[in-house]
């Protein structure tokens, strides 16, 4: 199973993409036949000094970047030999690198043999982590695997557990982890106090990753996407990573189709709205979420609506944060290099902004990222958080 087979519909995020391969852990087979794989997301304890620029896989494998080194293989700066007709010394000067026995670097064959650095204390404790127990498993479609991987974790109060699938059609990206989800639940686990006890919506949810990030401080939250097999793996999250907190909030895995005017009351459906539930969401909620999920022009039009709707619906002022990363394709419509999706997501956050049907206020403001990182990604320039607040306008 490492080896990932595209087609030409085949998307991966880049989360998997640069995630090494002990990280993810194979545990069953979906409703339709797809791999299910369990990662670790360890929340960092000493975010304020991880540098945010620093790539996913430098930060696993480079070790301790502050170790002590042998000054001898320092670059060292050394004057050209040679002399001008004067015989004043040329001003040219070449980098080189002293190494010393060079003949001890080499094997019989001639091959550099390279010295690796010894493991130290906190590479071992890393290695253990990371450690998977390997059983060989027949799965078939829908049919669960081992969960025996999952029980060897519950003891860390630390790692956020995520089912999810990998190199899915366009259809089923939801199933991935994204990068800014990951951005999201930095903000949210960074600024816990800001949402402590509140009730919060998050539309399009994909894993339920920022859901279960916003779990560990609100009250409630509503976590919400469509199609059974997604909300199927979230709810499964949300029951992963119950060891989170002591008192995590409840977090109900509901169904919220953006193309479709009305909440499912299908009672039938174990994803559907109650009268009471849907009261609730419109008396209680004050926060809502959404990570990743502009990346069609018609998804993201009918995203709007709902924002629309259910945020001019609401009976207290309320707030969104939404993140995105911004996406360079070629197009043949083009013949250059553009940015499509995240134009229109832009250009429906201005019209947002600029309503005025005479009751609700919308305020849109960009959310610098400085705050330190909680989880261990990526974090690059073209992650963005943009914050709107909406607010009844006086009579």
């Amino acid at each position: 199973m490492d080896v990932i087979r595209f087609t030409c519909d085949t998307v991966l995020s880049d989360v998997h993409l640069l995630m090494p391969n002990s990280q993810h852990f194979m545990v069953r087979l979906n409703a339709v036949g797809q791999p299910v794989f369990i990662s670790r997301f360890k929340i960092l304890k000493d975010c304020d000094n991880f540098d945010g620029k620093e790539s996913y896989q430098s930060k696993l494998v480079g070790g301790n970047r502050n170790e002590s080194h042998d000054p001898s293989e320092e670059p060292v700066e050394v004057q050209n030999c040679k002399t001008t007709g004067d015989s004043e010394p040329c001003n040219e000067s070449v980098e080189v690198t002293v190494v010393q026995n060079l003949d001890a670097l080499l094997d019989e064959d001639g091959d550099l043999d390279l010295i690796r650095r010894p493991l130290d204390a906190s590479d071992t404790e890393q290695l253990e982590f990371y450690r998977l127990m390997v059983h060989p498993v027949i799965l078939s479609k829908g049919e669960e695997g081992t969960r025996e991987v999952e029980d060897q974790y519950d003891s860390y109060p630390d790692v956020i557990r995520i089912e999810h699938t990998m190199a899915t059609p366009l259809e089923d990206v939801g199933k991935q982890v994204w990068r800014a989800a990951l951005l999201l639940a930095d903000y949210i686990l960074h600024n816990h106090f800001i949402f402590k006890n509140c009730t919060a919506l998050e539309l399009g949810a994909g894993t339920g990753i920022t859901s279960i990030a916003m779990a560990t401080t609100a009250k409630t939250i509503y976590c919400t996407d469509v199609g059974d097999d997604l909300l199927n793996m979230c709810e499964k999250n949300v029951t992963l990573n119950r060891h989170l907190a002591e008192q995590m909030g409840e977090i109900q895995v509901k169904e919220l189709d953006w193309l479709q005017s009305d909440f499912c009351l299908d009672p039938e459906f174990p994803y559907s709205w109650s009268e009471d539930e849907i009261a609730s969401l419109h008396d209680d909620t004050t926060v809502l979420l959404a990570a990743d999920v502009c990346y069609d022009s018609s998804l993201t039009d009918a995203l709007f609506r709902t924002i629309y709707k259910i945020m001019n619906n609401l009976k207290n002022p309320s707030t969104l944060y939404i993140s995105i990363e911004k996406r360079f394709n070629f197009t043949l419509r083009h013949m250059d290099i553009t940015c499509e999706a995240y134009d229109h997501f832009r250009s429906c956050l201005n019209d947002l902004e600029h309503i005025t049907d005479g009751k609700t206020k919308f305020t849109v403001e960009s959310v610098p990222i400085t705050f330190p990182q909680h989880l261990d990604y990526e974090r690059f320039e073209h992650l963005e958080l943009w914050k709107v607040t909406a607010s009844p306008v006086s009579t």
